[in-house]
């Protein structure tokens, strides 16, 4: 975090982020100040004000920043079973968890990205199999989402009557965005919580994806834990986002990283596009 470098006792203003509400997060300031110890060290303590009622202490420090590896898997999943925000790499671009079927934890990841309630916001589920305990795929052909995922890919089912996802994910949708990502990290967390995970782009709405942590350091104190995956090879177009609701005919609502990929195998199980 760039405040570390400042000098001891300044008071650093993060940036203003708008929850869904259209009331402002209180807004956030970074102390930096001395340890006593033979060798110095710094702590970065953040105060996020989450709503009128409630505030948020977040330590920034080094020791909230891990490599996204199998040996901080256990970490990262209490942190979602705990109802708090993660960040962590996909197999396109960094991404903020949670658990999709808290409300709290939903709610907090709309106040993080300033980001209206009706901007849907994707699940991500370890496995194929998981995917019908949340979104309805009878209707699809017997290997068709195994042969889509995992990958960069977002698949758009309804969510079905018996789906248990938090009912304010995506309020007044139907539908919902299904992703396995191609990613070890990501699907042991969602498989250790034994949920689905709600998942955002990790920066403000509006703002350019990150493809490094670097990118959303300005929102590091929003989250529990920040996992570093490094620079992430896929550039910073996302997933490709299909429509699947219907059977045998699909829509493409985001090109994203893996459209003609795509394309090419809803063909093969004899899927048409969508006409314009």
């Amino acid at each position: 975090m760039k405040a570390c470098a400042k000098a001891a006792g300044e008071r650093l203003p993060l940036p203003l982020v708008r929850p869904p509400t259209g009331r402002a997060l209180a807004r956030s300031f970074v102390k930096v100040s001395r340890l006593p110890s033979q060798r110095t060290k710094s702590q970065v303590s953040c105060y996020t004000g989450v709503s009128e009622n409630a505030v948020h202490r977040i330590e920034a420090t080094a020791e909230n920043i891990f490599p996204a590896t199998k040996d901080h898997v256990t970490k990262a999943t209490d942190a979602i079973n705990r109802g708090e925000v993660i960040a962590v790499p996909t197999d396109t671009i960094y991404g903020f968890a949670c658990d999709a079927c808290s409300a709290g934890a939903v709610n907090r990841i709309y106040e993080i990205k300033g980001r209206i309630q009706t901007r849907p916001q994707a699940i991500c589920v370890a496995d194929v199999s998981d995917i019908s305990r949340f979104a309805l795929v009878d209707h699809l052909p017997h290997g068709l989402l195994d042969s889509l995922l995992p990958g960069p890919v977002t698949v758009v089912l309804k969510r079905g009557e018996d789906s248990i996802l938090e009912r304010s994910l995506n309020p007044g949708l139907d539908s919902i965005g299904v992703r396995v990502p191609d990613l070890d990290f990501i699907r042991s967390i969602a498989r250790g919580a034994g949920s689905a995970l709600a998942l955002t782009s990790a920066n403000l709405s509006g703002r350019p994806s990150s493809v490094s942590i670097r990118d959303f350091e300005d929102l590091w104190p929003h989250c529990s834990y920040v996992f570093d995956g490094g620079i992430l090879p896929s550039g910073r177009a996302g997933s490709t986002i299909v429509d699947l609701i219907t059977p045998g005919v699909y829509k493409i609502l985001r090109d994203g990283s893996s459209k003609e990929e795509t394309a090419g195998v809803l063909g093969k199980f004899g899927f048409v596009e969508e006409a314009s």
